[in-house]
C-alpha cells in the first residue's frame, strides 16, 4: 500500500540547534511546545502497528530506527524527528546492534 501523504521529517541543523546532544534536543522540542520523555530501546525492539490519541514527534538522539507510516518506511538517524498525527497507524523497529535513544514528544 502506498500513500500520497508526505512524511514530515525534520533533520537536526547544528548551525541553528548547536551540537546534537540530549540537552539541546530536549530544549529544541520544548521550544516547539512539546513535553518529552527519554527512552532507550535495545536491539531487536519492534513496535507493531499502533496509534496514539495525541499528536507526537518522535526524535532520535542515538541509533537507527525504522519507522513505517502512511505506506512508507524510512530509517531515522540521530537528529531526525518525525511528526506522528493523532490516530495515525504506524510501526517501528530498532535497526542494527546498537540501542536507540529516543525522545517521545507530545503537545
Amino acid at each position: 500500500m502506498t500513500s500520497n501523504t508526505t512524511l514530515k521529517i525534520e533533520h537536526w541543523n547544528e548551525m541553528v540547534d548547536g551540537p546534537l546532544n540530549e540537552n539541546n534536543m530536549r530544549q529544541k522540542l520544548k521550544s516547539q511546545g512539546y513535553d518529552c520523555t527519554r527512552y532507550t530501546f535495545g536491539p531487536g525492539t519492534v513496535f507493531p502497528d499502533h496509534t496514539h490519541g495525541v499528536s507526537k514527534k518522535d526524535s532520535i538522539l542515538k541509533g537507527l530506527f525504522r519507522f513505517g507510516m502512511c505506506g512508507q518506511d524510512v530509517v531515522l538517524k540521530p537528529g531526525d524527528m518525525i511528526e506522528v498525527p493523532s490516530g495515525t497507524v504506524h510501526n517501528a523497529a530498532v535497526v542494527g546492534s546498537e540501542p536507540v535513544v529516543f525522545f517521545d514528544a507530545q503537545k
